[in-house]
């Protein structure tokens, strides 16, 4: 059987407790009594408990993280950057993959609660009010990344999404585009939703171009959403001649529509993505898109995040919005 902190006390000729404050780096013990608990721990081959140091130290150094959809390219790179801020701060994750579905979310919730994280990621904003009792009632710093719900009550780290699609519009407007078309997320989301649509229709409505009912579809942020809405887009009879993808993945799926039906991006079709993910160069075309820092943006999140753990305290903190970015590539081309 493996040695249990009361071998070493007893090989030590100490204290359990004097054990338990040497394994927490407690300045207050002897140094006598220090090496002699550390040659019983060499010759024990003890190894300390995690969940017991966390319950004596009441820090786990654990942050839960949840994450809508792993194989989307924006989660996955952001995730990326959380767990290297995170681990540079000796910070492990417990990421929770939930689909969208409301029920692991839940029992994900449970699981952080058992496990006793110190903090918790959210990357979604459809909270409905169980969800919402819930993380109140947990007592634990929580902050939301790329999105911002509606419930003031939490901090998160953002861009300004309505602002950012205006200017990826603008962008082809300014390009000569007046058919410009769009297929967008979720509705129910506001983030990435409602305000990257509203977005666009004002800088539509700025340059007295018409909001085409035809042009404009609504999917799930995903490749093959994006596939599927283009193809639709296609076939209308004053088809556009430019599209505005709300995530890359979109805009990646469309462009494969777009090869598979004969056409050319851009000279066919000018598409732009949001995001600014690793897709962006991987693709032929490559391309544009109206770029969120999503490196900067996971750094950040864990960063506040664990402000908001040493310092419980204080009210969540205030939220965080960074800039976007217009990076032009190969995907979209002046129009007439």
């Amino acid at each position: 059987m493996a040695p249990k902190i009361k071998d070493v006390a007893k090989k030590a000729g100490v204290s359990v407790t004097t054990v338990s404050r040497v394994l927490n780096g407690e300045k207050y013990v002897k140094d006598d009594l220090k090496d002699r608990v550390k040659q019983a721990i060499d010759e024990l081959g003890y190894t300390p408990s995690h969940i017991a140091r966390s319950l004596v130290r009441k820090k786990t150094n654990l942050i839960g993280v949840i994450v809508p959809d792993v194989t989307s390219s924006f989660y996955s790179t952001i995730l990326s950057s959380i767990e290297k801020t995170a681990s540079m701060n000796d910070y492990n994750l417990l990421v929770c993959n939930i689909i969208e579905d409301i029920d692991k979310e839940l029992k994900y919730l449970n699981v952080f609660k058992e496990m006793r994280v110190d903090g918790i990621i959210i990357m979604h904003e459809k909270l409905n009010d169980e969800i919402r009792d819930m993380i109140h009632k947990l007592g634990i710093p929580i902050i939301f990344s790329s999105v911002k719900p509606t419930d003031q009550a939490f901090a998160s780290v953002i861009i300004d999404d309505y602002t950012a699609a205006y200017d990826a519009t603008r962008y082809l407007i300014e390009l000569g585009h007046e058919r410009i078309g769009f297929i967008g997320g979720d509705m129910r989301d506001v983030t990435s939703g409602q305000n990257r649509y509203i977005g666009y229709c004002r800088a539509m409505a700025d340059s007295s171009l018409p909001l085409v009912d035809e042009h404009v579809r609504f999917g799930d942020y995903k490749t093959q959403s994006g596939y599927d809405l283009i193809r639709e887009l296609l076939a209308c009879e004053d088809r556009p001649t430019a599209v505005f993808a709300v995530s890359d993945d979109m805009a990646v799926g469309a462009m494969n529509a777009v090869r598979d039906q004969g056409l050319a991006v851009p000279d066919d079709l000018s598409i732009i993505g949001f995001d600014g993910s690793q897709l962006t160069e991987l693709v032929r075309p490559r391309l544009t898109s109206m770029e969120q820092p999503i490196q900067e943006m996971g750094k950040v999140t864990v960063e506040v995040l664990i402000d908001m753990i040493m310092d419980q305290e204080d009210a969540p903190g205030q939220d965080v919005v960074l800039k976007h970015q217009l990076v032009v590539r190969d995907s979209c081309k002046r129009h007439g």
